[in-house]
């Protein structure tokens, strides 16, 4: 019954059982039980033993850390232990709360203060009891996401986003009451952080994040947090290379492409490639004009990037894990198009310029962002070239990055060159060359190096 908890869940129930105290499983844990779905967070709420008895009983079973400024939680071997709490509101914002814990709360006051009744659910981990006082089971059997106090749901904000991506990533239909109470509560208050925190658990858990989003669009959400977004709502597209409708229509089919191309990567470059699919069109509402009696968006990858670093600075997305989302997501949108214009070209695409492109974007996954792009419409679309793309890349070995010069200043210290702009100048038509693929060794480069100040000097003395 519990195989599935794990340790040591079983004997911190026993521990405060034995001091006259009852200690549950509360939260995402029991819904993702409920849903059959795998959990690794544990949360745990011990009922009738104060804050130092129940420390106490946790060190006897593994080292306690203490976290919370405001509010005690115990960790002990990856659980998060505490008392039932009391939230007053005392201010706007996140923390604008005053948190008090109580033993003493009964199971159903306890579960009254979380969001949404399918994360109000608790599971006794001796008895194999669900105590369910505000009918989660029931809304979860129903696929209905329900608020669980309507007086207090709106005292934090952030449920609103909650209520976009817990609807997205468990298939749920939001519950018409709890809609109204979301589409009057203001989110001027929500720092971006926090905003980022719930658009990332859609964007990367979701199977279908275009249901979240078509979600926040209904309930005002896209309107109030994201304007780059919500102009692409009723921008029109050429019917004959985008039967689906608009570009917000195109755009969700995008990201849910996105979603079934990202599980192999790394999570900095998964939340690249989904950002990527976002913004890959934002720059369409300034550029789409009626031109000879066809909907065009000329220069409209260019002109995507300054929407696309508005967005980015709404959510505070700079660098994760060392890689630069940022500087990642502008390159795509930038290029979305350049993969299957290199296969369409009528001239030959040469080696150079793919390793060109590769210094200003990681080309994998900008590959997995175009061929998502290609593919998310309805219709029927050679999306084919895209594959050679990457195979190009890769033969080049550039699908990642840009090669290294092969020249350094190093080694124009052997030739008399004195450190300086000058040297500078030297090294990037060196590169230049290389990317072209005429140097490919040292000895080659110095060769070019050789030349270009030959042909320096001569101009510098008046000779020709």
């Amino acid at each position: 019954m519990t195989a599935d908890l794990p340790y040591p869940a079983r004997e911190i129930a026993g521990a405060v059982r034995a001091h006259g105290g009852r200690a549950l499983v509360v939260g995402g844990w029991v819904r993702d039980r409920l849903l059959g779905r795998p959990s690794k967070d544990v949360d745990m709420e011990a009922f009738g033993v104060r804050a130092g008895t129940l420390r106490s009983l946790l060190e006897g079973i593994g080292d306690v850390n203490v976290v919370g400024e405001s509010f005690t939680v115990y960790k002990v071997c990856g659980i998060d232990v505490a008392l039932p709490r009391r939230d007053s509101k005392t201010a706007r914002g996140h923390r604008g709360f005053t948190v008090e814990g109580d033993p003493s709360m009964s199971v159903e006051d306890a579960a009254r203060r979380r969001d949404f009744t399918i994360n109000a659910v608790s599971y006794d981990p001796l008895t194999g009891e669900y105590l369910d006082p505000h009918g989660g089971r029931a809304d979860l059997e129903r696929r209905i996401l329900r608020a669980v106090d309507p007086l207090t749901f709106g005292d934090d904000s952030l449920r609103v986003l909650r209520a976009v991506q817990f609807a997205a990533r468990f298939a749920l239909d939001l519950d018409p009451a709890t809609g109204e109470l979301c589409r009057r509560i203001a989110l001027d208050d929500l720092p971006p952080e926090r905003v980022w925190g719930e658009i990332e658990k859609l964007l990367l858990q979701a199977p279908c994040p275009s249901v979240g989003l078509q979600l926040a669009l209904e309930l005002g959400i896209v309107a109030r947090l994201f304007p780059e977004l919500m102009a692409l709502v009723g921008c029109p597209q050429e019917p004959e290379w985008h039967p689906e409708g608009d570009v917000w229509v195109h755009t969700l089919m995008v990201v849910d492409e996105a979603r079934t191309r990202i599980d192999d990567l790394h999570h900095p470059q998964r939340v690249t490639v989904m950002l990527g699919a976002v913004c890959h069109d934002l720059g369409k509402p300034g550029t789409t004009a009626v031109i000879d009696g066809r909907i065009r968006s000329m220069e409209h990858e260019a002109a995507g990037v300054e929407p696309a670093h508005s967005l980015l600075d709404r959510l505070n997305i700079q660098t994760i894990g060392g890689f630069d989302v940022r500087a990642q997501v502008a390159g795509i949108v930038a290029h979305h198009l350049k993969p299957l214009a290199f296969f369409k070209s009528a001239d030959p695409v040469g080696d150079g310029a793919f390793r060109r492109l590769a210094q200003k974007v990681d080309l994998e996954l900008l590959a997995r962002v175009a061929e998502s792009d290609c593919r998310g419409r309805t219709g029927s679309f050679d999306c084919s070239g895209i594959g050679w793309f990457l195979q190009r890349a890769r033969e080049l070995g550039v699908q990642h990055e840009a090669p290294a010069p092969i020249l350094k200043g190093r080694h124009l210290l052997s030739l008399g060159v004195e450190p300086g702009p000058g040297m500078g100048v030297v090294l990037r038509q060196v590169y230049e060359r290389q990317l072209d693929g005429a140097v490919t060794s040292v000895e080659e480069g110095l060769h070019i190096a050789r030349q270009i100040l030959s042909t320096d000097r001569r101009a510098s003395s008046g000779e020709s």
